[in-house]
């Protein structure tokens, strides 16, 4: 009885995968993207985490503009939630990263398909990542981006 054949006699046949499933060489792109989201989040939450525990922070593949749109495709944006329906705006409620969990009031969006376009590679889209949420979180904070991480590169440099 011949075994079973996995390839015809030249070796062109079906082969099988050269890592299983659960090894981190056969995450997608989408996949490292998140990521790099979730360690820029989890550092920001470590300075930030009081302020940011009513924002929820989400990736989406591409921004949704009208056809028409004339100007720069955004990387990014805060999109405020409004409150769950019968229940009022907590107004001493901070508003803040942390709110993913809680039903935030926040919530600031990476758009995935825009920042992989704009980096050259996996650094340099961390470096852009890192300053997209720094930029966010100041402008929903109401401070500068230096105040928010010291390691922000400011687009003058």
């Amino acid at each position: 009885m011949a075994g079973v054949r996995r390839r015809d006699r030249r070796g062109r046949g079906v082969r099988g995968p050269l890592a299983p499933p659960q090894a981190p060489v056969s995450r997608t792109r989408a996949e490292r993207f998140d990521d790099l989201v979730d360690d820029e989040v989890r550092r920001l939450h470590l300075r930030w985490g009081r302020e940011l525990a009513g924002v929820a922070f989400t990736v989406e593949e591409v921004p949704s503009v009208e056809p028409w749109f004339d100007g720069p495709i955004p990387l990014g944006q805060t999109v405020p939630q409004p409150p769950p329906a019968g229940r009022p705006a907590d107004p001493a409620r901070p508003s803040g990263p942390g709110a993913a969990e809680s039903g935030g009031q926040v919530r600031i969006v990476v758009f995935r398909r825009p920042v992989e376009a704009r980096a050259t590679g996996e650094a340099e889209m961390s470096l852009l990542i890192r300053d997209l949420l720094v930029e966010e979180v100041a402008d929903l904070l109401g401070l500068s981006p230096e105040s928010v991480d010291p390691s922000y590169d400011s687009p003058d440099d």
